[in-house]
């Protein structure tokens, strides 16, 4: 399908590919942050989804695992729900007309980490509605089973400190990570020195010490099933050009746990 020859194009251009890892089943539980599950979220039993018209291609897949948690399942499917309806709208905008070429949504959702107490999915996609290349459709849901919740990186880092840590952090590597490329590919000085220029306005406005921009992450696991970093995801455009695809940094937790809120501590290796 083309759709999903989109969404390989997209993951050959990120620079650096996601890995997390998985861990056994006797990960240390972490205790219910002051919340009852929600035991009333009815299954949504996702189905992959390809469709193909004179106008649009669709094309959404899904783990099967997923399904054992209802409302994990119900915010993916919401996220994809959204994106189709943004690609239905510019479709609708047509009328009677068409596209020259079809507009197409292509994602695919990954269980990435699956463990007793963490659950992680990675969407990776584009939307294309005309234009030189498609919109890249990046996101990330962390799941925490036993509480019946959504992880966010807001509700997991407290205070001011915390996330100029984490910036201060995520701008060295992204910072060492230009001027690196830069001299690998033996660029003439003016050009070496515009390209960090330009770079590093994006990485430094892309990474400002603020939950939204560090909205987008998953756990890095140990054997044992403790998180040893947070891998925050970076799409094209919010720290570099678009070329350089879709970016990650690694921030161990040694630099995140004098910053986590006490509830979610545990999760963490010390």
């Amino acid at each position: 399908m083309a759709c999903l020859a989109l969404l390989a194009a997209a993951s050959l251009a990120a620079c650096k590919r996601e890995s997390p890892s998985g861990a056994p089943a006797d990960a240390p539980a972490v205790p219910a942050a002051g919340t009852t599950p929600d035991t009333t979220t009815a299954p949504v039993g996702l189905k992959d989804v390809i469709e193909t018209t004179d106008h649009y291609v669709v094309g959404i897949s899904y783990p099967a695992s997923v399904n054992r948690y209802p409302g994990l399942a119900k915010a993916l499917a919401d996220y994809a729900a959204a994106e189709r309806a943004e690609l239905m709208e510019a479709v609708e905008a047509f009328g009677n007309d068409k596209p020259s070429a079809p507009y197409e949504l292509s994602l695919a959702f990954e269980q990435v980490v699956d463990t007793p107490q963490i659950v992680a999915v990675a969407a990776d996609g584009s939307r294309y509605t005309g234009g030189a290349h498609g919109q890249p459709l990046i996101a990330r849901f962390v799941w925490l089973p036993q509480q019946d919740q959504r992880l966010t990186s807001a509700a997991l880092v407290t205070g001011a400190k915390g996330w100029q840590a984490i910036s201060d952090y995520v701008r060295e590597q992204l910072h060492t990570a230009v001027v690196t490329r830069a001299d690998e590919d033996e660029l003439a000085p003016v050009d070496r020195a515009a390209l960090i220029k330009s770079t590093s306005r994006m990485i430094d406005e892309g990474t400002e010490p603020e939950p939204r921009n560090f909205s987008e992450f998953v756990p890095v696991l140990d054997a044992a099933g403790h998180i040893t970093a947070l891998r925050f995801v970076f799409p094209p455009y919010q720290v570099g050009p678009y070329a350089d695809g879709t970016q990650t940094v690694d921030v161990p937790a040694a630099v995140l746990l004098p910053h986590i809120a006490p509830e979610y501590a545990g999760l963490f290796a010390r």
